[in-house]
């Protein structure tokens, strides 16, 4: 048992001077850095256990591309997080506003007006003053001039809500919070897993882990904080609750995120809460490995679709392409694909747009075919019906409003008519070459069922309504803020948010 007077944790060779920590956290991405910095922020001494080894871990986070949703009122806001922006940028830049009603409005459209009141109004209204908390231990955040702007006569426009991400991606986040962590003086091990509570009946007072074979024990003096991830990397759990096929769905992230979080505060009595059927899923290339490879980052997602057309194997479309901004549908439509025969589809582009697309696109590890005629790309897409593939295209292609100008950064009103499934934005004709496919699967991000929390401490509520002493969570396995479908940028926020507000209940819980 890790407790006073041991003289330390042997993890991957590393010693650990023994302690009685005020607070542990369990995780090492996004929701669990801001619980513990808040944590430290509160007097708390904090100690991080992080289940990967140290060169794969960040959770999720790391494998994101570090996009935070947040209110902003205008270019003073964005200077309050991004005081490097200069005056050149900010002149060539239209960023907009993306107001508090917008987010909120955001939030209950694509969640179908399910997603909890509570919680939304945390996330949403806190999202600015949180991005200025970060900002000021040191993280580094920038406009996403790549994916979320094109250049219209002369400037940028930003769209869909989506405006600031952190310096350096998802792998830049994990950094930045390293060096801050250390000058916090907040402690991480590596190579640990959680797997069961110490909780004697009234308080939770530890936490069981696994090490190097080994069971240990470890002491915590007020709150343990639970920011592990979902269940998305557990085969099993992820059919038995999202269901039938999901086993064959590949992870976009971590191998690590197998639901212990989740399944430890189970099992002492937290009430299960939100959308356990359902995850934020992406179109994912179709080959790629099981898990995330931190090699590729999330360049094996395929993001450009409201540009062209999605076909399956009967050759046929099946989705409304131009439904809304990326932002709005990019992580419902994995799940779309997934249900299709055989589970994958195509991705279809003509010389219009191909060199529009994103720079996912371009990687080497990509399942891509290319051709000069309609004729050769149709006998290209493995699995598709060739003959049905082209006379969708001589379909879709004559049904598109012409007379209507294709533009990128607003829902253009480019629509098909008479279509048994229209494209409502974005509908250009295919008929261009070089013609490019990309074949797509689906991607598994995060899991959006989990456990319930007071919107107002983070401390974990228990199937009575009442709340477990001594324990808190935040991040992905906080259940009740994502329903069906997700606006862009809003997971690491949410983390940011609740990580926040977990770390804070955590540190200040009067111990017993």
């Amino acid at each position: 048992m890790l407790m006073i007077g041991v003289p330390y944790l042997n993890v991957e060779g590393a010693k650990v001077s023994a302690k009685f920590w005020d607070v542990i956290v369990v995780g090492a991405g996004n929701a669990a850095f801001c619980a513990a910095l808040a944590a430290r922020e509160n007097g708390a001494s904090v100690l991080m256990l992080e289940r990967a080894p140290k060169e794969l871990m960040g959770g999720n986070s790391r494998f994101t591309a570090g996009a935070f949703r947040c209110v902003y009122d205008g270019v003073d806001d964005l200077k309050a997080i991004m005081p490097d922006l200069t005056r050149d940028e900010i002149d060539r830049s239209d960023f907009g506003t993306y107001t508090t009603d917008q987010f909120y409005d955001d939030m209950f459209r694509v969640t179908q007006y399910r997603t909890d009141g509570e919680l939304c109004d945390r996330l949403v209204g806190r999202s600015r003053d949180v991005m200025r908390w970060l900002q000021a231990k040191g993280m580094k955040f920038n406009p996403i001039w790549s994916r979320q702007a094109y250049l219209i006569d002369g400037k940028f426009k930003f769209w869909g809500g989506l405006t600031v991400e952190s310096t350096g991606g998802g792998p830049g986040l994990i950094d930045q919070y390293l060096k801050i962590a250390e000058k916090q003086c907040i402690e991480i091990i590596y190579g640990v897993r959680a797997h069961t509570l110490m909780y004697d009946g009234n308080v939770v007072r530890g936490i069981k882990v696994k090490v190097d074979g080994r069971q240990e024990e470890i002491a915590c003096s007020k709150s343990v904080v639970i920011a592990c991830g979902g269940f998305e990397s557990n085969t099993e759990m992820r059919t038995r609750y999202l269901g039938p096929g999901w086993e064959l769905a590949k992870v976009r992230g971590t191998s690590y995120n197998t639901g212990d979080g989740i399944n430890m505060a189970l099992a002492i009595g937290a009430s299960p809460y939100g959308n356990w059927s359902g995850s934020h899923a992406v179109q994912w290339d179709y080959n790629a490995p099981e898990f995330g490879d931190l090699s590729i980052g999330d360049n094996f997602q395929k993001h450009s679709y409201p540009w062209g057309i999605l076909i399956n194997a009967t050759g046929r479309r099946f989705v409304d392409e131009g439904a809304d901004f990326r932002n709005y549908t990019y992580a419902k439509y994995g799940a779309v694909v997934l249900r299709q025969s055989n589970n994958f589809a195509w991705q279809v582009f003509d010389g219009k747009i191909v060199p529009m697309l994103r720079d996912e696109y371009r990687i080497k590890r990509v399942s891509k075919v290319s051709a000069n005629t309609l004729e050769e790309l149709a006998h290209k897409l493995e699995g598709v019906d060739p003959v049905a593939f082209l006379d969708e295209i001589k379909t879709y292609n004559a049904a598109v409003k012409k007379e209507v100008r294709f533009n990128p950064n607003v829902k253009d009103g480019r629509c098909t008519v008479g279509l048994p499934i229209n494209k409502s934005n974005w509908a250009n004709t295919i008929d261009q070459p070089p013609f490019e496919g990309y074949q797509v699967g689906c991607g598994v991000s995060f899991t959006f069922g989990g456990v319930r929390i007071d919107p107002d401490t983070g401390q974990v509520m228990d199937s009575d309504m009442n709340p477990i002493p001594g324990l808190y969570a935040a991040g992905e396995l906080v259940g009740g803020i994502f329903y069906f479908n997700y606006p862009g940028g809003s997971g690491l926020m949410s983390g940011t948010v609740f990580g926040r507000i977990a770390g804070k209940g955590a540190a200040t819980e009067r111990s017993e």
